[in-house]
């Protein structure tokens, strides 16, 4: 049995978005296969999700003087963890998203911050960086109206923190070109969803 965390990245429906059309595909074709796993979705749109800001460093650097923190800086600490911990719990993620200006959104950015957590999910030695969070499952998916051939710097930065933190086992569906070719989009993006259920058994 495995904890299964989706992080859903897209601000509208499946019905409006071919990003979430593919991850709803894949998590009823991974629900199917796997019907003993646990799947939570976290809607980073939702969901609130802090950024590190004055309230996060102030707050940081004063409990770490042993000094107290104001009300605001707690309750954004307190959930900033929770995220973290979410994380660490999990066995597989799920990442889905848009290409927005060759990048990832905002809302992921600051998820993203989350799990990569010095003394958590990695350490520094004298030998140089250590990851805290190995042997997790990561897959992303991620649509975009151009082409990139997975050279875009979004899917790179996805799989790079992944790496950074110990996930090496990872995977990615890209939908691509659709609005390139409009009269073949459904034949295009059917193919990608059949596919996408055949990876899903799989994960």
């Amino acid at each position: 049995m495995s904890n299964v965390l989706v992080i859903k990245a897209h601000p509208l429906t499946k019905d409006e978005s071919r990003t979430l059309t593919v991850l709803d595909a894949f998590l009823t074709s991974y629900e199917e296969s796997h019907p003993n796993d646990t799947v939570e979705i976290l809607d980073v749109y939702e969901n609130h999700i802090p950024e590190i800001d004055k309230d996060i460093l102030t707050g940081w650097a004063n409990l770490k003087d042993g000094k107290e923190i104001n009300e605001v800086q707690a309750k954004k600490i307190e959930r900033f963890s929770e995220l973290t911990e979410q994380f660490l719990n999990s066995d597989k993620i799920i990442i889905a998203n848009p290409l927005w200006n060759l990048n990832i959104p905002t809302k992921l950015k600051a998820w993203i911050d989350t799990i990569v957590v010095a003394g958590k999910t990695f350490k520094y030695t004298e030998n140089g960086k250590m990851p805290l969070a190995p042997g997790k499952k990561m897959l992303h998916i991620q649509a975009s109206g151009g082409v990139h051939s997975g050279d875009d710097t979004s899917s790179k930065f996805v799989k790079e923190i992944f790496n950074f933190v110990g996930v090496e086992e990872t995977d990615a569906i890209i939908i691509e070109g659709l609005d390139y070719q409009p009269e073949k989009a459904d034949e295009i993006l059917q193919g990608i969803i059949e596919k996408t259920k055949e990876l899903a058994k799989q994960f």
